[in-house]
């Protein structure tokens, strides 16, 4: 009798123990999931979703406000995505609010992200409402573009670096500097491809700002023009200096050319003087 109950509270012990484990993975499921919480449906159509999946996170602000409940292949290009809305996120979400695919986390995972809308904007979102959609930042063109500009400002802060060697150990005279056709030219085309790679790295940076991967790629992008802007404002610092210097050097020069000309003249008055000296004696 001992052992039979003693069997009876072990097996009782066991189902309590399973009914408490099996109770809260339903509640944090279901937490999860938002099967408990009073929550509305809103609807988003996509040309692509990028690997998006039901169970997927919703966010505004960086907030998580709701999960992917249903996805559906409309055609060949539409995609149906169906969400589940925190019933007192609704009120943040005005009607023109916009939703696109992006990036959740470090691990890659899709989720689907919320603009709120403008500010002028009072009606809220209605449940089961369709949102505006924005098509998801193809990373990996993204990176494609980013890798091709950054060789280009590699390329450009290399000209720079030669037109300032070609500055620096120069033959020192500023008419040569000045009508230097071929060192002008180069500079030219340097500010130009400059100008066009800086405005090709400002679109890039700003649909990359979003993605969490690409955000150390893009620090690494922006110091990359900054030290192109730095090369080129020392550049043409060293040749501002280079013309002071050399300018300084011709006043110089032709100030020494006008004293031995004033000497010169000098001499020749005061020899014209002591050889006409004797003649007016003798008269």
């Amino acid at each position: 009798m001992a052992k039979e109950s003693g069997f009876k509270w072990k097996v009782g012990m066991f189902v309590t123990i399973g009914l408490i484990l099996l109770m809260a993975a339903v509640y944090f499921i279901g937490k999860q999931k938002n099967l408990f919480g009073s929550t509305i449906r809103v609807k988003a159509v996509f040309e692509t979703v990028g690997g998006l999946k039901v169970g997927n996170n919703v966010r505004l602000a960086g907030i998580t406000i709701g999960t992917v409940d249903n996805i559906e292949l409309l055609s060949d290009t539409s995609v149906l995505v169906e969400m589940l809305i925190e019933k007192d996120a609704q009120k943040f979400i005005k009607k023109d609010a916009v939703a696109r695919v992006g990036a959740d986390g470090l691990m890659g995972d899709k989720t689907v992200i919320i603009t709120p809308g403008k500010a002028s904007q009072t009606e809220v979102v209605k449940n089961n409402a369709y949102l505006k959609s924005k098509a998801p930042l193809d990373v990996d063109s993204i990176t494609m573009s980013l890798r091709n500009t950054l060789a280009n400002t590699e390329m450009i802060t290399g000209q720079i670096s030669q037109i300032a060697y070609k500055i620096n150990n120069g033959n020192g005279a500023l008419s040569r500097l000045i009508s230097d056709k071929s060192l002008s030219n180069d500079l030219t085309s340097t500010m130009e491809n400059l100008k066009k790679s800086s405005s090709g790295l400002s679109e890039n940076m700003e649909a990359a700002k979003d993605n969490i991967l690409l955000r150390g790629y893009y620090k690494k992008k922006e110091k990359a023009v900054e030290n192109a802007e730095k090369e080129k404002q020392k550049a043409l610092k060293e040749q501002q200096e280079k013309e002071e210097r050399e300018r300084k050097r011709l006043e110089k020069e032709q100030k020494k050319e006008l004293k031995k000309s004033t000497r010169k003249e000098r001499r020749g008055s005061k020899d014209s003087a002591t050889k006409t000296s004797p003649r007016d004696t003798a008269k």
